[in-house]
């Protein structure tokens, strides 16, 4: 169902820009624009459906949930209070983070690799549920050579501790001497490299490249540089609902 006509004002608090009082002064000083036209009325009411608002010469297409794809480098923390290391939202523009924008899962500080995001509580909770099932697909480099038995192990399943039963790999394979391509689909606490140190090697790089059928390198996410975002659309959604209840 369309909204209702809102306000400048709120149609700018609803996208993360501030208090009512702060996206006023915006208004009034000029730095606003509606579909390429500036306007200087705070309370001039517009349906937000299909609106771009510029802010300070920058267009933001209206949304009412942010769906986002971020390559995430090395030292950066999946916390709004990192301990020590940078905060991943840094990465995004303030108003994403204003307006409740939260990674989906985490990724350690030194794994690199595809971090979504998103301000849509429900869905970031439906994709990270267990009983969804999504497969996560890392390129793992570890400290000793990949043989046969470390592939087996790991796909026949390793016993981690205080885990009830044994953690088994949705697929696994050889890509090159000391690099592995491993997929999963639970998501415990630095399963990956407690994974691979169950099955007799050490994890020296880990990065994730696939959530779903979503890829980095391809489709929506081709040429997405490290430390770069980008918006997910209704295709690259589509990618994320793969899974088994």
């Amino acid at each position: 169902m369309p909204h209702k006509p809102l306000p400048l004002e709120r149609l700018l608090q609803s996208q993360g820009f501030g208090s009512r009082k702060d996206c006023r002064f915006l208004v009034g000083a000029g730095r606003v624009a509606v579909d390429g036209v500036p306007c200087r009325d705070a309370a001039a009411p517009f349906v937000p459906e299909g609106r771009v608002l510029t802010v300070d010469g920058q267009d933001w297409p209206w949304r009412e949930r942010l769906y986002l794809a971020l390559d995430k480098p090395a030292g950066y923390e999946c916390s709004r209070q990192p301990q020590h290391h940078h905060p991943v939202l840094a990465l995004l523009p303030a108003h994403f983070a204003a307006r409740g924008v939260q990674p989906v899962g985490r990724l350690d500080a030194d794994t690199t690799g595809l971090l979504l995001l998103s301000d849509d509580g429900a869905w970031a909770h439906g994709l990270n549920s267990p009983r969804r099932h999504v497969a996560k697909t890392y390129r793992v480099d570890v400290r000793h050579p990949v043989d046969d038995e470390l592939v087996a192990r790991l796909l026949t399943g390793v016993q981690l501790h205080d885990e009830p039963a044994p953690l088994a790999a949705l697929a696994c394979a050889r890509i090159d001497e000391q690099v592995l391509e491993l997929v999963i689909d639970q998501g415990k606490y630095h399963q990956v490299k407690r994974m691979v140190a169950a099955a007799g090697n050490r994890v020296d790089a880990l990065r994730r490249i696939a959530v779903g059928g979503l890829r980095l390198g391809e489709g929506e996410l081709a040429g997405l540089e490290a430390g770069r975002w980008r918006e997910l659309g209704p295709a690259a959604l589509a990618l994320l609902g793969e899974g088994r209840a």
